[in-house]
């Protein structure tokens, strides 16, 4: 049976959308057949991580009722699915949220797992994409406005019967400001599933278009998506330790350099 999980945030700007796309790839290279689809039909912005923006036909389409939810599915890097959402203002207009069923229906019939990256906040469309779904892993970060937020789609969540796996607290800083693992756990009442770390190469990576676990699998926010994707799926995983040696020659040879 195909798992449904949306990914959400009580609020914007916590990284939501760059842990959907590089779960969804992570979740692929260990042999699941994935699909993500980005519900965030106002402010998409998967396509731009996994650099695949400007797809003739995206979700859009689809809720506007001008194509198939099959033309709008994508060979993504690394083995993942991904029906871009598009960013057309004059789409956006025609969009209906009552045929986002009907598509999931077709998306379920070819996939393991469906990820759905639902737009942050509680609108309308937020609430779709958390509905349609079994089940729910929040992201926040462990600040105090955004734990607030994400206790309210908490709440909501539980409302509409979905079930929450876990939060992934996301670019955690060991500053001393910030909330601990049971603070959050406390608040929320859910478990914390995954710490992600911040990392710049998270921003390196979405520069150049492409999913920081396949550009740099070494990273520490790497491992922690394999991580996270591996215990979705019961799947064991043996984190990638950068290579200490090869950084120390690569400044020795560096400076040897500069000295001639």
């Amino acid at each position: 049976m195909t798992r449904v999980i949306s990914v959400a945030s009580g609020k914007g700007g916590v990284g939501k959308t760059t842990i959907t796309a590089n779960l969804g790839v992570a979740l692929a290279t260990y042999g699941e057949e994935v699909i993500v689809l980005d519900a965030d039909v106002a402010m998409a912005n998967l396509e731009l991580i996994l650099g695949m923006e400007g797809k003739s036909i995206t979700l859009q389409d689809v809720l506007s009722g001008e194509a198939t939810i099959d033309e709008a599915i994508y060979e993504g890097p690394g083995g993942v699915k991904i029906v871009p959402a598009g960013i057309s203002l004059e789409g956006l207009r025609k969009v209906k949220l009552d045929r986002l069923e009907e598509a999931l229906e077709v998306l379920i019939e070819d996939a393991d797992i469906l990820l759905i990256d639902a737009p942050a906040g509680l609108e309308k469309d937020a609430l779709a994409a958390i509905a349609a779904a079994q089940e729910l892993i929040l992201v926040t970060t462990p600040e105090v406005p955004s734990i607030s937020d994400a206790l309210k789609t908490k709440i909501i969540a539980n409302k509409l019967g979905v079930e929450i796996v876990g939060v992934v607290i996301n670019r955690e800083q060991h500053d001393k400001t910030f909330l601990t693992i049971s603070e959050i756990e406390t608040i929320l009442e859910v478990p914390v599933i995954s710490v992600v770390p911040e990392d710049q190469e998270v921003s390196r990576a979405a520069a150049f278009g492409e999913p920081l676990v396949i550009k740099n699998p070494k990273s520490p926010t790497s491992n922690a998506i394999m991580q996270l994707g591996a215990d979705l799926i019961g799947e064991e995983y043996m984190p990638i330790e950068p290579d200490k040696k090869g950084v120390i020659s690569k400044l020795v040879e560096g400076l040897m350099g500069r000295r001639r």
